[in-house]
């Protein structure tokens, strides 16, 4: 049984699914592990790490189980053996994705984002692995961008106040963003239609914006508003985003458009030379003026919507991906080192969207 790691393709995608430390604890098991030269040239981790941790430099896509970061094209599916497994993000909600093509090529595929999110599965969730990333750079990119300083600062020229940030959306990317700009001095706030995440908010030192909206779903996901509590947020949230420097966006709804969050007019009111960083942009952004992968100016208010942000920090994000890949791997192995998948495990069966080219989960 062997491991392939591919060299991603996409474009502006730095992240390599392996880094040596990890293809090292799976050559120490017994598993071999294949790894394509330049894989991890995006992260800066040369051919001769992987050579030095017991990886052999080759053909990746031969292997039983491939791992990747981003889903595979067309031409990546041909290279793929029958019988062999994928792992990697393989947007099964996306009506685009390619699950039908893997189901057609005989390949067991599994979606790391379709991994449940619960205790037992905490190791192997790449979605708050890398959502942690995303929400760190977030803050950093708007602390440049930001014509204000983020701490207050006493001077003999006067004190500074420090700047206000507002986290929309408190999952992992939200908390993320709300601990690092509090390290840098700012003053936040959180805000999110679920309000038992109220306590986690005051947990990293910030303060809750209650709207008195409450749209609690599965999963720990917010579910759709209805029209009304739409318009409600819509204008308490115009009313307050006017009061900050800095509005970070990381609301999404699985399988949905973004919500929209930031109105025009709630662009329009805030002082000039404020920031919105929306992190939704992949998804339609949760700002009305937001152009996905760009920075634009509107009424004086830098609107930023960076996407795939953890390919922005490729080491640490590679390193914490691998060790999710490096759990789901470990759970499906039996003491032979063969890759055995159990689908009466729980997280086995809801990652997997593809088994045995006759079982496809396109909304798992």
């Amino acid at each position: 049984m062997s491991v392939g790691v591919v060299r991603e393709t996409a474009a502006g995608e730095r992240r390599v699914a392996l880094v040596p430390k990890v293809a090292a604890t799976l050559v120490n098991k017994g598993v071999p592990v294949i790894v394509e030269s330049g894989a991890g040239l995006g992260a800066l981790i040369p051919d001769d790490l992987y050579v030095a941790a017991g990886a052999s430099i080759g053909d990746p896509w031969s292997a039983d189980v491939v791992v990747k970061v981003d889903p595979p094209s067309d031409a990546e599916i041909g290279k793929l053996s029958p019988g062999s497994s994928l792992i990697g993000f393989l947007n099964p909600r996306n009506a685009e994705n390619q699950i039908g093509a893997l189901k057609a090529a005989g390949v067991q595929a599994f979606a790391v984002e379709a991994i449940p999110r619960i205790s037992r599965a905490q190791s192997m969730d790449a979605l708050s692995s890398q959502a942690n990333v995303a929400g760190y750079k977030a803050v950093v990119l708007a602390a440049e961008r930001s014509t204000r300083f983020f701490p207050m600062l006493t001077t003999a020229a006067g004190t500074v106040k420090p700047a206000t940030v507002l986290v929309l959306g408190v999952g992992v990317a939200g908390l993320q963003a709300l601990a690092t700009a509090k390290r840098l001095g700012a003053r936040t706030t959180g805000y999110d239609v679920r309000p038992e995440v109220a306590e986690q908010v005051k947990s990293v030192g910030g303060q809750w914006l209650d709207l008195g909206i409450d749209a609690a779903g599965e999963g720990g996901y917010a579910r759709e508003l209805t029209e009304d509590e739409r318009a409600q947020q819509q204008q308490a949230l115009e009313n307050a985003i006017k009061g900050f420097d800095v509005v970070i966006t990381t609301a999404l709804v699985p399988g949905r458009p973004a919500p929209r969050l930031v109105t025009a007019a709630a662009v329009e009111g805030m002082k000039p030379g404020s920031v919105v960083i929306d992190l939704a942009g992949e998804t339609g952004g949760n700002c009305e003026l937001t152009e996905p992968g760009q920075e634009v100016i509107k009424h004086d208010v830098m609107i930023c919507s960076p996407l795939n942000l953890p390919a922005g920090m490729p080491e640490h994000a590679s390193e914490l991906y691998s060790k999710n890949v490096l759990a789901l791997i470990e759970l499906m192995l039996d003491e032979s080192g063969k890759i055995v998948p159990d689908f009466d495990d729980e997280i086995l069966a809801a990652a997997c969207v593809t088994r045995e080219a006759t079982d496809v989960k396109a909304g798992a």
